[in-house]
This record gives C-alpha cells, sequence and structure tokens, in this order.
C-alpha cells in the first residue's frame, strides 16, 4: 500500500516548491546576515534548497536530476533569494526566523524524498533514511559554507524530527489510513516536533564518560 499513488502529481510539485522557497528563505537569510554578495547569497539558497535533492536522486540513480529538466526550481530560488536580500532589514531577528523556514523545508522535503525513495520500490528503512537525506543535506551544506556549526550536530531535534514523521507515516499506512491524509499528518509531526522542540528547548541528551 506503501507504494499507492499519494499526492497528484501538482501537489507533490508544490509542496515541493515549498521547501525549495523555504530553504532559498533559510539559505539567504544567512547568507545575508554574513556579509555575503549577491550571487554568494544566491549560491548559499541554492545549496540548501537542492543540495539535499541533488545527492538523493544520485543515490537512487534517478537521471536527469529534477532541477536540470524544471528550470522553475532555479529561476524560483534565484527569484526569492534576490526579493528576501532586498527587503532583509525587516528581518530583525534572523536565529528565529532562519528556525522557522528551516523547520517548513524540513518537513516538506522529509514528505518528498520519502515518498521519492518508496515510489523507486526501496525499503521502508532507506525511504526513511532517504527523507533524512532530502531534509537535512541542504542545510548541512548552507551551514558549512557559512562556516557554521550545522544545526543537526548541536543535539537539535532535527533528524529525529524526520524519522518521528515518517515512522508515523508507516505505522498509519498499515493500519489502512488514506494516503494523502497520511502524508500531511507525516509533513505537520515533522513540522510541530521542531518547533516545538525550538519553543520548548528540547534536545538530544549526549553520552559521556565519567572518569
Amino acid at each position: 500500500m506503501v507504494n499507492d499513488l499519494i499526492f497528484p502529481d501538482i501537489l507533490l510539485y508544490l509542496l515541493d516548491m515549498v521547501g525549495v522557497i523555504a530553504c532559498a528563505v533559510a539559505g539567504t537569510l544567512l547568507a545575508q546576515h554574513k556579509g555575503f554578495d549577491i550571487a554568494g547569497c544566491i549560491l548559499v539558497s541554492m545549496a540548501n534548497a537542492v543540495g539535499g535533492g541533488t545527492l538523493r536522486d544520485i543515490a537512487l540513480d534517478r537521471h536527469p536530476l529534477f532541477w536540470m529538466t524544471d528550470l522553475n526550481y532555479l529561476i524560483v530560488i534565484t527569484v526569492t533569494s534576490l526579493i528576501l536580500q532586498i527587503f532583509f532589514h525587516l528581518y530583525h531577528k534572523i536565529d528565529r526566523a532562519l528556525k522557522l523556514f528551516d523547520a517548513i523545508g524540513l518537513a516538506a522535503f522529509s514528505v518528498i524524498g520519502f515518498k521519492v525513495a518508496l515510489n523507486q520500490d526501496m525499503a521502508p528503512l532507506i525511504a526513511i533514511l532517504m527523507g533524512v537525506w532530502t531534509a537535512v543535506i541542504g542545510g548541512l551544506m548552507r551551514d558549512i559554507i557559512c562556516h557554521e556549526i550545522p544545526l543537526l550536530l548541536q543535539r537539535e531535534i532535527y533528524i529525529t524530527a524526520s524519522i518521528a514523521g515518517s515512522v508515523t507515516y508507516l505505522v498509519l499506512d498499515s493500519l489502512g489510513v488514506n494516503p494523502g491524509l497520511n502524508e500531511f499528518i507525516m509533513l505537520g509531526i515533522i513540522f510541530w516536533v521542531r518547533i516545538l522542540a525550538l519553543r520548548f528547548d528540547w534536545h538530544l541528551p549526549s553520552i559521556r564518560l565519567v572518569d
């Protein structure tokens, strides 16, 4: 059942664009805050928005790459970055804005990556990993370029949120929940787990050996 068509193609495409815009915003916010020039901000936003999906498709041997056959991705990223650079002064709380848009991108790209892997007849565990990969690799590239410690390495509830959404999808799917509704539930769980973790300062524990 997990291999059934989950969303109509147009809704999947729109969901993908939501993630692209959110990640382009997050990438541009950080790059602009770091003092990058116009081209640098666009480059960081592109790495953030399509980096994870690109490596996912390479791993799954899906060719040609999605943004090479649909230039709307690059156009949307570029326009979003340019608009945000013009109005950057309106974002007084860079950290809060960055994490909000990062959460939107995390949720949207987790669903997209998870669904792509299932449609490639991958095992559920691989689908979960591809959801995580799609969602976090772009942000990892963004933070490395901007000389930041990546969010996913800061004991943040980040990868955990993506996994929680994917596992919930698989459980509900086994119970016969409508696939379309199931994906919306997955999207909501990932987003709200991430937002609540930020709101209440939830962190994963670290293991330290006592001398």
